[in-house]
């Protein structure tokens, strides 16, 4: 679920990045979920069991708004209609939420079977 390696080499270096991202707001705004004002952390799988862990620790008003924004888009869908400009997400709101808690999992999971793994070996006693 973490991000891919070519985007931390674009973040890495600020002449890129500034090259980069106009394309990546118009792939975004043509992928059409922010018209339907979603944002890109509510487009990830949630059948996933750190995807489900994450979703449990986002704040209450952030989850709310989540379902809110999945069920306004599920309508807009079923209508076949676009939200007005003014409700659309924008670039700006389109910020990771679910992101770092879903890398903060990952990261826990990891130390946590690397410390499963830790094989402790007692020193020969001298006699």
């Amino acid at each position: 679920m973490s991000a891919p390696h070519f985007a931390n080499f674009v973040v890495k270096r600020p002449w890129l990045r500034a090259w980069m991202q106009p394309l990546a707001n118009w792939y975004a705004n043509a992928s059409g979920y922010r018209q339907i004002g979603l944002r890109a952390d509510d487009l990830i799988p949630e059948e996933s069991d750190i995807v489900q862990q994450a979703l449990k620790r986002l704040p209450p008003k952030e989850a709310y708004d989540r379902v809110f924004r999945m069920r306004r888009a599920f309508q807009c869908s079923l209508s076949h209609q676009l939200l007005p400009k003014a409700e659309q997400t924008t670039a700006e709101q389109d910020v990771p939420y679910l992101s770092p808690i879903i890398e903060a999992i990952e990261a826990e999971q990891k130390e946590r079977a690397d410390m499963d793994a830790i094989v402790v070996a007692r020193p020969k006693a001298q006699h």
